[in-house]
């Protein structure tokens, strides 16, 4: 799971996902990285609790802008 975040991470650093931009849904990551959903769900609410992504009820997931982090 430590290799999904650092990537997730590296994307957003390297701009593929931009502040205030909502990521690929949970199924789409799921396989773009050929894991578990419940793999998926960890990952996005670790970097939930470090701040780097929000979720918005009944909308998704999205990064945080850099005041948010």
């Amino acid at each position: 799971m430590r290799e999904l975040i650092n990537d997730l991470l590296r994307r957003i650093e390297e701009g593929e996902f931009l502040p205030g931009s909502q990521i690929p849904s949970t199924q789409q990551l799921s396989d773009h990285y050929d894991v578990s959903v419940s793999t998926i769900h960890r990952a996005v609410a670790t970097l939930r609790e470090q701040g780097v992504l929000v979720g918005r009820p009944g909308r998704g997931v999205f990064v945080a802008e850099p005041t948010q982090r």
